[in-house]
């Protein structure tokens, strides 16, 4: 050969050509136009061609395509089983088998969007449906695969914090397992600055995510630490913590809002999204697996007495912790926490007394007479002031005395009561403020008087009084002649027969059954007066004394 083609012009034309169909005819033009670069013909061409040795497929022209059914409607099947298992999976992972799906979709069908969709009985085998949802990628695993992640940093110290708990390996100490009824479990707590990774943690005995424990160890990584080596403290922009009962707590958010700490939580997980819980939580989770298998672990030699001791022995390790090297810098944690620290500086923790505040919820409440208030089955004296008062009271989670609010002063603290005093010792509060004005008030109310002449015409008040009176010259008003109503019929009977029907409703038997006697002074009474009160008032008294006296024949006999 006189002009000798180059391989990877063979190489490159091959690829060419690869991607032009078989019958088109720009194979043949792209084939001369090489040829006549190199001086060579196009039969030439085509036998170097067919000396270049490629690789051959081991597998056949028509590998991992579906040869029962065209392409498009395989997959549209595949589609459908797939929906069918994905509609149906629990959370445990159990779904509708394939044989199940495709026996409906050859019975009864699947109503789709697109209407009912129906298989030829025998069309679809398991096995090979199963072989193409794993190729087309409709497979329960990689239907079900996770959204990737990017991981963040925060750019400067106290910018982010991690906050979470984590039951300790120890579960209990000596001290505790002799307290049969102590069900507290030893719980660990920590918080991990996201930009340096330096840690912060204590042993505390809680149930659960308790919120007291949370502030009063948050406070203590907030606050300037009491012993050297460890500067880390501020308090952070942000805290990123679980969405558990702390961070749903009203007391926790309005006391990280008072601080000026934004909360962010950990995205739950989500079946419909594909996401899983706890995204971001590698950063506080490493440094509990470093407690307890670096740590931990050494307590099979040692156990510690009591948790004074076990957060002695942790405050040693995380001093070392911190001082070990950054996950990408080439210094140490706590270097990097002192390097990175913000330009303004660090947000100081405020005093202990000013954190209690913040937990504070004010309660309005009536003290008693003996001027005390009971909080949580404790009672606690007040001021003789607040006695039979209503007050504010201002308790907190953190507190172990009581602060009120009265008349729009604060005053406190106050301490439980020392409950009832010996007998024979009594003594009496001293005078509150308002007992004496009280008491002013009442003595002057004793030594006050008024001039007599003030109750007479003869003070110059009431004449002038009197002579502004005759001074005023007004028309009397229209008067209403006085109507005389007659007494008949109201206090007096008409006659002596309507008297009568009276007296004989009031004795209850006709005046016939009367003897001479009675019927004589009944007569008698008649004729002197015929008012009703009178009459009735003395036929009464007549019957009822000649009923007491002894041999009376009856009133009933004549």
């Amino acid at each position: 050969m006189a002009n000798r083609i180059p391989v990877e012009t063979i190489i490159l034309l091959k690829n060419s050509l690869d991607t032009i169909q078989p019958r088109s005819p720009e194979r043949r033009k792209l084939i001369q136009d090489v040829a006549d670069l190199h001086g060579v013909s196009v039969h030439t061409i085509w036998r170097a061609l067919r000396e270049q040795q490629m690789p051959s497929s081991a597998r056949r022209s028509d590998a991992q395509k579906p040869r029962v059914l065209p392409g498009e409607e395989m997959q549209k099947f595949c589609e459908i089983i797939a929906a069918m298992q994905k509609r149906t999976r629990n959370k445990k992972g159990r779904h509708l088998s394939t044989t199940s799906c495709i026996r409906l979709l050859e019975g009864p069908g699947v109503i789709t969007p697109d209407g009912l969709v129906q298989a030829a009985p025998g069309l679809l085998k398991r096995s090979t449906v199963n072989r193409h949802l794993k190729q087309m990628g409709f497979d329960q695993n990689t239907l079900a695969i996770d959204t990737p992640w990017v991981r963040f940093q925060a750019e400067h110290s106290n910018e982010c914090w991690q906050f979470d708990f984590s039951p300790s390996d120890l579960k209990k100490l000596k001290v505790q397992n002799t307290k049969k009824t102590d069900d507290r479990t030893l719980m660990l707590a920590s918080v991990v600055d996201d930009r340096s990774g330096v840690s912060y943690q204590e042993y505390h005995y809680i149930l659960g995510e308790d919120v007291m424990t949370a502030l009063r160890f948050l406070f203590a990584a907030m606050s300037p630490k009491p012993y050297k080596g460890s500067p880390f403290c501020g308090i952070p922009k942000i805290l990123l913590m679980d969405n558990g009962p702390v961070s749903k707590s009203l007391v926790f958010k309005r006391v990280m809002k008072l601080l000026g700490v934004e909360i962010r939580l950990n995205a739950p997980a989500s079946k419909e999204k594909r996401k899983i819980a706890a995204r971001a939580k590698g950063k506080v989770e490493r440094p509990f697996r470093s407690i307890k298998e670096s740590l931990e672990t050494l307590f099979w030699f040692h156990e510690p007495e009591s948790l004074e001791e076990a957060n002695e022995w942790l405050r040693a390790y995380l001093t070392k912790y911190n001082q070990g090297d950054h996950r990408e810098e080439n210094h140490s944690r706590m270097e990097d926490w002192v390097i990175n620290a913000p330009k303004e500086g660090i947000r100081a923790m405020c005093s202990w007394e000013k954190f209690c505040s913040f937990v504070r919820e004010p309660e309005t409440r009536k003290v008693g007479g003996d001027a005390c208030v009971s909080v949580e089955g404790v009672r606690f004296q007040l001021l003789p002031d607040m006695a039979c008062q209503t007050v504010i009271l201002l308790w907190g989670l953190l507190d172990n005395e009581l602060f009120v609010e009265f008349n729009g002063e604060k005053s406190g603290p106050y301490y439980p009561c020392s409950g009832p005093i010996p007998l024979n010792t009594y003594r009496k509060h001293k005078k509150t403020s308002a007992e004496k004005r009280a008491d002013r008030i009442d003595d002057l109310a004793k030594k006050l008087s008024i001039p007599r002449s003030a109750l007479s015409s003869e003070s110059t008040y009431s004449r002038n009084l009197l002579q502004s009176s005759q001074s005023i010259n007004l028309d009397p008003p229209k008067e209403i002649p006085f109507e005389d109503v007659t007494p008949v019929g109201t206090r007096y009977f008409e006659n002596r027969i309507d008297a009568k029907s009276a007296i004989a409703k009031m004795v209850g038997f006709p005046l016939c059954t009367l003897t001479p006697e009675q019927m004589e002074q009944v007569n008698l009474i008649l004729q002197e007066t015929l008012e009703i009160e009178p009459v009735l008032s003395r036929v009464r008294d007549y019957f009822n004394a000649d009923k007491n006296k002894k041999g009376n024949p009856p009133c009933t006999e004549k």
